[in-house]
């Protein structure tokens, strides 16, 4: 056995495909990259969804006025309401008079459905009036049936940002019209809409649908990029107030990559879009992800003292995938750290005893835990004492001649 080093127990990695280990340091650090592209915003991010890496980003944690883009959360609570089972996109929902721009100053204005007191519209419509519209009188009628009143739902939308780690945002209101007190950042919003897109994925495809016709009232999708011959756009949302400035959400896709753009506070509508494909395309044209590990592999078999079985599988909980500079992915490799110099059961399916290092040139680009692929129980009476004694006599031999 090897002794530690620098607090840290037994670092082994080894090579995809070639089997062989050596011992490494961990250091990590940040990737280097190309020079991004100059962004005309308040701020901006461009994640990989798959690892939740930021590519490139400027002001990303700025509280800013999210505007419209407060729908992609509003989408997500409805989303969840569906997944869960209570409610149904068949569901009958009644408009009540707080969603009627007519009767409501507030909405007098804004991007509407158009929906009129006491008209029956199914769950799945208004959830397109939502996404493809914009619908701010869509908002206010889904988020009263879906908790009984705009208020509940709001509680609603801040308790998924707390469970989503969206540490600078707050919401007032389900649409995003102005209000004190309402901010999300670019960060956050990239965050939100990896959330969304692995969370309820048949709420995000709603995305990508081009328009949506309510009373025979056609209008289309205000994300232009859906129309972009230049790349795979499949969402996500737009904003504008006059505070805030032109938002915009999008997400790509370009074989098993996909990328997140966020701009806030664009100071037009063009550049909003415009400058969005300009941080997609770099993204593509500059960096590719690969999945080394898999939920279901076997990244290393280490030995159990006291169990019921004498060796255990080690691996990561969901499948790793790891964002390089393109034409890297052949430099990759993985190492691996044990919490402690041996494991001993009982263990737990998924207990974390260590992690999984990801290096490219031997530097440390991203890590994930190192979990227990299946339980281990603790062994009996006489089974413990045997390891006990075979683990002294080891200590021992070490202790003399290592």
């Amino acid at each position: 056995m090897m002794k530690k080093r620098q607090q840290i127990s037994i670092i082994k990695s080894f090579t995809f495909g070639l089997g062989f280990f050596w011992l490494a340091s961990v250091n990590v650090y940040a990737m280097e990259q190309p020079t991004t592209p100059e962004i005309d915003a308040k701020a901006y991010v461009l994640m990989d969804y798959a690892s939740g890496k930021i590519l490139a980003s400027n002001n990303a944690d700025e509280r800013l006025d999210p505007a419209s883009l407060t729908k992609i959360m509003t989408s997500y609570v409805v989303g969840q309401a569906i997944k869960s089972g209570k409610i149904s996109i068949e569901d009958m929902v009644t408009v009540g008079k707080d969603a009627w721009a007519t009767g409501n100053p507030i909405l007098q204005g804004s991007s509407l459905m158009f929906l009129k007191p006491g008209d029956r519209v199914k769950v799945i419509d208004l959830n397109r009036g939502v996404v493809i519209q914009s619908g701010n009188d869509a908002s206010i009628a889904l988020a009263d049936y879906v908790a009984g009143s705009q208020d509940v739902f709001v509680d609603l939308m801040n308790k998924y940002s707390e469970t989503l780690k969206l540490t600078n945002t707050h919401f007032k209101t389900v649409h995003g019209l102005d209000a004190a007190g309402q901010y999300s950042t670019a960060r956050d919003m990239a965050l939100l809409s990896q959330a969304m897109i692995r969370d309820v994925p048949e709420e995000y495809a709603l995305n990508k649908e081009k328009e949506f016709t309510f009373n025979n009232i056609r209008q289309p999708n205000r994300n232009r990029l859906l129309w972009n011959k230049n790349m795979n756009v499949d969402g996500v949302k737009t904003g504008h107030t006059s505070g805030a400035g032109y938002n915009l959400v999008a997400s790509a896709t370009e074989g098993p990559m996909r990328l997140i753009s966020v701009i806030l506070g664009a100071p037009s509508d063009r550049i909003r879009f415009s400058d969005s494909e300009k941080l997609l395309s770099w993204g593509f044209r500059f960096y590719e992800s690969a999945t080394l590990l898999k939920a279901s592999d076997t990244l290393v078999t280490e030995k159990v003292w006291y169990g019921t079985r004498p060796e255990v599988a080690l691996g990561v909980e969901k499948d790793a995938s790891v964002i390089v500079p393109r034409g890297q992915v052949g430099n990759l490799k993985a190492s691996f750290t044990l919490d402690n110099t041996s494991l001993e059961a009982p263990l737990a399916q998924n207990q974390v005893v260590g992690t999984v290092n990801f290096l490219l040139n031997d530097k440390v680009i991203d890590q994930r835990p190192l979990v227990v692929k299946e339980a281990v129980e603790e062994s009996g009476f006489f089974g413990r004492m045997w390891d006990f004694v075979v683990k002294t006599v080891i200590g021992w031999f070490n202790s003399i001649f290592g």
